[in-house]
């Protein structure tokens, strides 16, 4: 069993309860698969700690607008991801969101800076590593990290919060 939908069977899962930030370019990439854009909202975080991102100086300023809403794909009434189903994600992975692509690793602009902690290591066997059973290879995350931050960089937000920043000084 993939190792994802085994952790959907025993306990919540990264596509539930979790605000999964979506850039222009990911926006653009999913309207084409769907056929609609109505997936989307600008909403402020459910945990305030989020706006709390010290390894990641930039990562506010990219993604937050300056009334505290960010650009998120929508919930179902059950919080979970409007994208998840009963056989899990139901968009490509080439489609998904950058930010769900890359997980579960951490990353800031400068670099993959290891594993996130909501992952079920535990259900891994001794000799089984946790990219490896969700198929993600180094050099392709990579690649994501950095057209995620280019994404951002030149997505509305920030040109938004750039001209802000430039008015408040």
């Amino acid at each position: 069993m993939n190792l994802c939908a085994h952790c959907a069977r025993i306990q919540i899962t990264c596509c539930q309860y979790t605000d999964v930030l979506v850039t222009e370019g990911d926006i653009a990439r999913i309207a084409a698969f769907t056929g609609s854009d109505g997936f989307h909202e600008f909403r402020k975080p459910a945990d305030p700690a989020y706006l709390n991102q010290p390894g990641d100086p930039n990562w506010i300023l990219y993604t937050v607008l300056p009334d505290g809403s960010r650009r998120v794909l929508k919930q179902k009434n059950n919080r979970d991801c409007c994208f998840l189903g009963p056989e899990g994600c139901g968009l490509p992975r080439e489609v998904r969101p950058l930010v769900c692509r890359l997980y579960p690793l951490d990353f800031t602009e400068s670099g993959l800076t290891g594993l996130a902690s909501g992952c079920p290591v535990h259900l891994l066997k001794p000799d089984e590593s946790l990219l490896e059973k969700v198929g993600i290879h180094h050099d392709e995350a990579e690649r994501w990290r950095v057209q995620l931050y280019h994404e951002l960089r030149n997505g509305s937000i920030f040109h938004e919060n750039r001209g802000h920043l430039r008015s408040a000084g």
